[in-house]
């Protein structure tokens, strides 16, 4: 009985994801492309719907689900726009989920409402220009004066940099290559000495923000400190586990979004005297994406399935990320393939799938980061 409610709830769920998409989203995805402009009045309406605070306990204003419904949630909005499934993974499962995993009540309490009903955007800086994947030599530092840590330093390639009220920003405090030298933070907007760069122009994912975010003598106050002084970059790690599931989600939904608009294009374009579905070169393309699609979701739900009931999801976690971003970005090149010289234009959802994808296979941990991260795990 139990099981049918909970796929009830599921479906609905999957639904009420679904009509957003196609209600406040798939009208303006190629003007917001085009523009590189980032909606906050949808990112506020997303609050509305609870689709901010997916994973948060209803007591702090959240939805209070799991990760089933997140990934359906990531995969709805991401099967019509990358870009806004892209801001909504990184402000759920990066800056809102650390808060929710490592805050104290007191910082669960003033930070988790606001941000569960959208009505705070966050962020989350860990990147730095001149460390991506090498994190741990990052040069942000933190130094404590008094009972303020002072930040001073820059992130790189952060979601919402511009837009966001809050964030979460992971500073130096030991030494460089100390995994417990590094420390989490939460900084709010308007502070003295914490701004923003300009916005970077990318190849894809252009309705979702990507800006640099500067700290010169920032006075961070000591209970905005998470969790414990030196635990930053370890809680940054656990953070990341949840959040190449989010990219994997990203990825699902823009596979399945290219693959749904190849499927119905090949069967109304026609050549030769009939549809091009009915070609074997055609057929066993879209027999492929089904199967990559199929693979990469039994993944995704399985590591879900594991983090849902507390258990490591380490290594299926990043082997989930780093299947199904690259299948996504096959998926996506064979259906641009697929739509010929349409495929190529504008008019047609699948050149901006081609652009937006590729994004997965670098964000939250580059595919060859993912490789090094399951080789460590299935070698101890």
């Amino acid at each position: 009985m139990n099981e049918i409610i909970m796929q009830d709830q599921h479906q609905m769920i999957a639904e009420s994801a679904r009509d957003f998409a196609r209600m406040f989203i798939l009208p303006k995805v190629r003007e917001w492309d085009e523009q590189q402009y980032f909606p906050l009045e949808v990112m506020h309406k997303l609050g509305e719907y609870g689709f901010m605070g997916v994973l948060v306990p209803e007591k702090y204003q959240g939805a209070g689900l799991g990760y089933q419904e997140y990934i359906t949630v990531i995969e709805e909005i991401s099967k019509v726009c990358g870009g806004i499934g892209l801001s909504l993974a990184a402000h759920n499962s990066l800056c809102t989920n650390h808060i929710l995993e490592f805050g104290n009540e007191e910082q669960k309490r003033k930070y988790l409402p606001k941000l569960a009903t959208g009505t705070w955007i966050g962020a989350w800086g860990l990147t730095e220009t001149g460390t991506g994947s090498d994190a741990g030599n990052m040069s942000t530092t933190a130094k404590l004066e008094g009972d303020h840590w002072v930040l001073n330093g820059s992130k790189n390639f952060i979601t919402h940099a511009l837009s966001g009220d809050v964030a979460v920003v992971i500073a130096r405090t030991g030494a460089k290559g100390d995994s417990h030298g590094m420390s989490a933070f939460i900084v709010e907007k308007g502070t003295p000495g914490f701004t923003a760069g300009k916005k970077e122009d990318k190849l894809g994912m252009r309705a979702s923000e990507t800006a640099c975010l500067f700290f010169d003598q920032c006075k961070v106050p000591q209970e905005n400190v998470l969790g414990e002084v030196g635990e930053g970059f370890v809680q940054a790690l656990k953070v990341l586990d949840g959040g190449r599931i989010s990219i994997a989600a990203l990825s699902l939904g823009m596979a399945k979004g290219a693959y749904e608009a190849s499927v119905q294009y090949a069967k109304q374009r026609k050549q030769f005297g009939q549809a091009i579905a009915k070609f074997q070169a055609i057929s066993f393309k879209l027999a492929e994406m089904a199967t990559k699609i199929q693979a990469s979701e039994l993944m995704i739900r399985e590591a879900g399935k594991l983090k849902d009931q507390k258990k490591k999801v380490t290594e299926l976690s990043a082997m989930a990320k780093y299947y199904a971003s690259e299948a996504a970005v096959e998926i996506a090149n064979e259906a641009v393939q697929i739509h010929g010289g349409y495929g190529y234009t504008k008019d047609f959802p699948v050149e901006k799938f081609y652009r937006d994808v590729k994004l997965c296979t670098i964000g939250e941990g580059t595919s060859e980061i993912q490789k090094l991260v399951i080789a460590r795990e299935i070698l101890k």
